[in-house]
């Protein structure tokens, strides 16, 4: 009997695609997704979204729900980070083992986070990740150690960074390692104490410039595509625009409105 070969370069070739766009200074954009229905992954790629975020942070997924979400878009071929709130490194070796192009963690502050973030994405001798070929991205098994380490040297997961407060250490340090540092604009807001949108643009600003800096990309999130520009994000290259829930709880009021539609 033929057998079919799993095809183990999918995911790191999905990461340096992501990579070389973000490199190139090329926009990406992606969505959050808190639902566990996996049919959101592929509507979401149907609809024009370059990669998804699946939310472990503002949700009600279990990491069995993200598990299942991140297997259903490596799959069909679809890139899918997963916002993390603190670096749990077994729980991160799960999530990359199983097709996570990259982990995305909130409330960045201190170099030492960025750094256990490093830590737990990388394997020896630049992390501290536990090496196992027991799972698919290794393709369970049938790829030999070296190739397999090989493969995630070249292409090493994306790191993103969530700056939502002030940052005491000097920039470089905190972004050190990154792909991207990425603006959540809500949080920050709020820790600015609600201010105008032109105050809020500047503080996002100071951001921007840091990343470019430390010569890493730049992003953020916004509710809109058409809003982004005013919060400071018109220069962001990984932008991640709104949130399944968010739409679809939209496009139910906007059903029932006298505007709504047919």
């Amino acid at each position: 009997m033929a057998r079919r070969r799993f095809d183990v370069s999918s995911v790191h070739e999905r990461r340096r695609a992501l990579r070389s766009e973000l490199t190139a200074g090329r926009r990406l954009v992606g969505t959050f997704v808190k639902l566990a229905n996996a049919d959101i992954v592929e509507m979401a790629a149907a609809a024009g979204f370059q990669f998804v975020v699946v939310d472990l942070e503002h949700s009600t997924l279990t990491e069995v729900d993200a598990l299942g979400l991140v297997r259903h878009a490596d799959a069909g071929g679809v890139p899918a980070l997963v916002r993390v709130p603190a670096v749990d490194p077994p729980l991160i070796a799960r999530l990359l083992e199983n097709g996570a192009v990259g982990i995305q963690l909130s409330m960045l502050r201190t170099a030492e986070q960025a750094r256990r973030l490093m830590a737990a994405t990388h394997f020896a001798p630049s992390g501290e990740r536990s090496v196992s070929l027991a799972n698919r991205v290794a393709g369970f098994g049938a790829t030999s150690l070296r190739d397999f380490l090989q493969l995630e040297a070249e292409a090493p997961p994306l790191l993103v960074g969530q700056i939502e407060t002030g940052i005491a250490e000097p920039w470089p340090d905190v972004l050190h390692g990154l792909d991207v540092a990425f603006v959540g604009t809500t949080d920050l807001s709020v820790n600015l104490g609600l201010p105008s949108i032109g105050e809020l643009s500047a503080a996002v600003e100071r951001v921007r410039l840091a990343a470019e800096a430390a010569g890493v990309a730049f992003g953020g999130w916004s509710a809109s595509l058409s809003a982004a520009p005013a919060q400071g994000l018109a220069e962001a290259g990984y932008l991640v625009v709104g949130s399944d829930l968010q739409i679809l709880a939209a496009g139910l009021r906007a059903a029932l409105s006298p505007e709504g539609g047919n």
